[in-house]
């Protein structure tokens, strides 16, 4: 149901735009992370969110309680897709503005859902997180900087949602495992409102997931995550950031280069994230004519790339989910695979791996 709500919505708002609901399309084609070339809706957040509630009515009728937790967090989801979503229509709100109403929807599912990190493994952040405050201003944090972190790596057809997808493939596996009837259905629900929508985003690029679906996204991939966890202690408290280690990897490093390298405000947008790279360094010369439909082309062919880099850490997440030691030793492999994969990308030596691909 999921699915098929999504799509239909996806193919309505596809068609509207085409056919005059201009304000539905992202005209700025010029932006250091503007990789399309006609103006495209990016209000794919819209649909996933019908989605995902679609699937909760369905799921009302055999069992309600359940169904009852689920639609609690999708009102608490409320402020953090409903700014993002505002900035696609209106382009009035900050990064900051955002940040702020994705951590007030992170604030109300800790409060009325106990979803609160209350575990980490690591010496000292433990004892701090065993104070409930503390707890909470944690969990914001965490759930905002993952929202952030899913909107960054939006820049391609298909490559955050397929990226959500896995995710929350992966957090609905390990749920199953555990038997926690509510992460289970909340994860088949949103993996099904992504796909609906993946049908038009990729390979042809038809609309786009925006602000909206990006930030509704890294929340609510967070919060089930950080439910998981929370509900059940067999969980390692490694499984969730390793799980969503690309985009806040992505996210943090993107930080440091242009704070400690290059000099500039953190929030500065730039062309040189990953995947941008990829598409500027080798996709771009590589594939296809310079015209409007070898451009989609190449634009969506940058995507299995970093969707291969999405599973070399969401793999290990499924397969040791219940292993600390396992889970971090993947998270410092990951951290280095990404810084030396991106420097050797810089300097014009590509892996075997992309080369051969020429």
């Amino acid at each position: 149901m999921a699915f098929t709500v999504s799509m239909a919505v996806t193919l309505y708002v596809v068609r509207r735009a085409k056919f005059g609901a201009h304000q539905l399309k992202d005209h700025e084609l010029s932006g250091p992370q503007k990789f399309h070339t006609v103006p495209v809706p990016r209000v794919g957040g819209i649909a996933i969110v019908l989605g995902v509630l679609s699937g909760m009515a369905v799921l009302w009728f055999g069992q309600p309680q359940t169904a009852a937790a689920a639609a609690l967090l999708m009102a608490c989801a409320l402020p953090a897709f409903g700014s993002g979503l505002t900035e696609d229509l209106t382009k009035t709100q900050s990064p900051r503005r955002r940040l702020f109403f994705t951590g007030v929807s992170a604030a109300l599912a800790a409060i009325l859902m106990d979803a609160v990190i209350d575990r980490t493994s690591i010496p000292g952040l433990d004892w701090l997180v065993s104070f409930p405050i503390v707890a909470v201003i944690v969990t914001v944090f965490v759930v905002s900087g993952v929202a952030n972190s899913l909107n960054i790596i939006d820049g391609f057809n298909g490559l955050a949602s397929m990226c959500a997808v896995l995710m929350l493939f992966s957090i609905g596996y390990v749920a199953f495992q555990v038997n926690d009837t509510l992460i289970v259905w909340l994860a088949v629900a949103g993996v099904g409102a992504v796909l609906g929508f993946f049908v038009w985003n990729f390979p042809a690029g038809l609309i786009f997931l925006g602000d909206g679906g990006a930030y509704f996204l890294g929340f609510f991939i967070a919060e089930l995550a950080i439910l998981l966890l929370h509900r059940n202690p067999g969980v390692s408290p490694m499984f969730p950031l390793l799980v969503c280690i690309y985009p806040v990897f992505e996210t943090l490093f993107s930080i440091y280069r242009r704070v400690m390298l290059r000099g500039q405000p953190a929030g500065m947008p730039d062309g040189i994230h990953l995947h941008s790279l990829i598409y500027r360094r080798f996709i771009r010369w590589s594939i296809g004519k310079q015209s409007m439909r070898s451009a989609a082309r190449r634009n969506s062919m940058t995507s299995p790339y970093l969707w291969m880099l999405c599973m070399a850490s969401v793999v290990p997440a499924m397969l040791f989910w219940d292993s600390t030691p396992l889970l971090g030793a993947f998270i410092v492999l990951f951290g280095l695979t990404f810084t030396a994969l991106y420097w050797r990308i810089v300097r014009f030596k590509l892996p075997r791996w992309v080369a051969s691909r020429r």
